[in-house]
């Protein structure tokens, strides 16, 4: 267990019921402080400047919260040592992401995103070992933010296929669509976007990297919510975007339909990333609970079981993606099982942290409404119930898990 450390805001006695808790300084705490203290060993200060920011200012589009992200050296995270990055491990990781959870529902799902797009260029170096080597170290160096462009689930359609169509010009493959939502659409350096590529010898699948500045490519009004919005998720639309054949990666699903290397390692750690950042933000009002001791402690314990328990889970599976082995459909499929194991934690903690904290709470700011408003979407992320439930089943009866 980590040695305690001073909490920057912990009342030191209960409260009378209705009233708000007065916050004192000074005084340990140890919920959340093992993974504030993985934030602040690989980005220093980053916890503590958005500990000083309103929810509100955190929370709204154009805000502080991915400038200082970058400043503190955040894109380079899940960039391997040996191409200048942080190189940060996948327990250490969903750590980090439960810390950022806790203090910036945005912040999470945007940065998510962007270790999403910045893994898979690891994995197709490990692959191809073409020029990805390159773009990973200009994320490092130049703290580049990757927005992922990946196809999200629609009605009736599979997560895997992609609205962004691509067909072969000379040299040049040629990008067409829209992507909606895309995260980090007005702070993104680059674009990784899945497509729908057709040379002439019929539909495949693919990534292509595009530096945001690319003729064609422009960003429109989308996210209408109010919650969430930190993450600038609007819509990118590219129109006849050139980009240069080493800037594509070539994916595809093996003849049983699972999905190869590439998109394997993506999922992995967008399950395990995503489920972390969503259990931060049910955390950050369990701490609330915690520090205003108006819930009996066999509730305020209660709740703090489920949480610790999942995060166990999510903790586990990225311990063994830290062992160096390949990732295949059994890491996957565990990645899978935690990321809806969490979400249905957080659908039964999120309601009860409401009722400890009680109405005055509630009414008083918005601050408590907002991260129980954030925590609903996790259920909105690919792939969904619906759509992984035949898959997992068959992969726990033997048989291959599709997702699409």
């Amino acid at each position: 267990m980590s040695t305690l450390t001073k909490a920057t805001a912990v009342p030191v006695a209960p409260v009378a019921p209705g009233a708000i808790p007065q916050i004192e300084e000074e005084t340990a705490m140890y919920f959340l402080e093992p993974e504030r203290a993985v934030l602040d060993r690989f980005l220093p200060g980053l916890d503590e400047r958005l500990a000083e920011l309103p929810q509100r200012e955190r929370e709204r589009p154009g805000g502080p919260a991915l400038p200082l992200f970058k400043a503190a050296g955040g894109p380079a995270l899940l960039v391997p040592a040996e191409h200048r990055g942080l190189g940060i491990g996948a327990e250490d990781a969903v750590s980090l992401q439960r810390a950022i959870g806790a203090r910036s529902p945005s912040l999470a799902v945007a940065t998510t995103m962007h270790h999403l797009s910045v893994a898979g260029l690891v994995q197709a170096y490990e692959v191809a070992h073409g020029m990805e080597w390159m773009l990973l170290e200009a994320v490092a160096d130049q703290r580049l933010l990757v927005a992922s462009g990946f196809a999200e689930g629609r009605s009736g359609q599979s997560i895997l296929d992609s609205s962004i169509k691509a067909h072969q010009d000379g040299d040049d493959v040629v990008l067409n669509g829209a992507k909606k939502p895309c995260s980090l659409s007005a702070s993104m350096d680059l674009l990784s976007v899945s497509v729908t590529l057709d040379d002439g010898q019929g539909p495949e699948l693919a990534v292509a990297v595009v530096p945001a500045a690319t003729p064609g490519v422009s960003v429109h009004p989308f996210w209408g919510s109010f919650v969430l919005a930190g993450a600038e998720s609007d819509e990118v639309r590219l129109h006849d975007v050139h980009v240069p054949p080493d800037l594509v990666v070539r994916t595809g699903l093996g003849e049983d339909r699972t999905l190869d290397p590439v998109q394997t390692v993506g999922f992995v750690w967008f399950e395990l990333l995503m489920a972390a950042s969503y259990l931060g933000m049910a955390s950050a009002l369990a701490e609330r609970v915690l520090l205003a001791k108006r819930a009996s402690a066999a509730e305020r314990a209660a709740i703090l079981v489920e949480l610790e328990s999942a995060m166990g889970g999510i903790r586990g599976a990225a311990a063994v993606m830290d062992t160096g082995r390949p990732l295949g459909q059994d890491d996957l499929l565990r990645a899978l099982v935690s990321r809806f194991s969490t979400q249905d934690t957080i659908d039964r903690v999120v309601p009860r942290c409401l009722e400890a904290l009680g109405g005055m709470a509630y009414v008083s700011t918005d601050d408590t409404a907002y991260l129980s408003a954030c925590t609903a979407a996790l259920k909105f992320h690919p792939p969904s119930r619906r759509w992984a439930a035949e898959g997992m089943c068959a992969a726990f009866a033997g048989g291959p898990l599709v997702l699409g």
